[in-house]
């Protein structure tokens, strides 16, 4: 589902309740993740946020029983990726370019930037996630 565009219906009934469920996602949310509101929806956040940490994390109760926190090992994690992403971006050149063909260290090159640019786009993810978890609703500009 891209982000801000419609997420279905503004109306689902779960449970035999009627529950609001957002309209219009904001930039960055990953499709994984169901719309807050929508059924489920927390679990899919939560199922989403420990595919991005290692899986390790998912021994944890804690993480499984408070999902902001959950959020909190993701956005260090996601972001300890990405910081390491940029070093390796800025030093495989350098550091390995007398012991590595010329076609290795550009296809290193290549991969430090998908991976740069996966671990942006998760980021963005995850902080827009834990804003929603933590209740912030999202009010598109005009």
């Amino acid at each position: 589902m891209p982000a801000g565009r419609p997420a279905g219906s503004d109306v689902s009934a779960a449970g035999g309740t009627l529950t609001r469920v957002d309209a219009t996602l904001p930039p960055g949310w990953p499709e994984e993740v169901r719309p807050p509101g929508a059924p489920d929806w927390e679990q899919s956040a939560v199922a989403w946020l420990f595919d991005l940490v290692p899986p390790d994390y998912r021994a944890h109760e804690v993480l499984r029983r408070y999902p902001v926190l959950l959020a909190r090992f993701a956005d260090d994690h996601v972001a300890a990726g990405l910081e390491a992403a940029r070093k390796g971006w800025r030093t495989v050149r350098v550091e390995l370019a007398d012991q590595l063909p010329a076609e290795a260290i550009e296809a290193a090159m290549v991969a430090y930037e998908r991976e740069g640019a996966r671990l942006a786009a998760a980021a963005r993810g995850v902080d827009v996630v834990a804003g929603a978890l933590r209740g912030e609703r999202w009010v598109p500009r005009l």
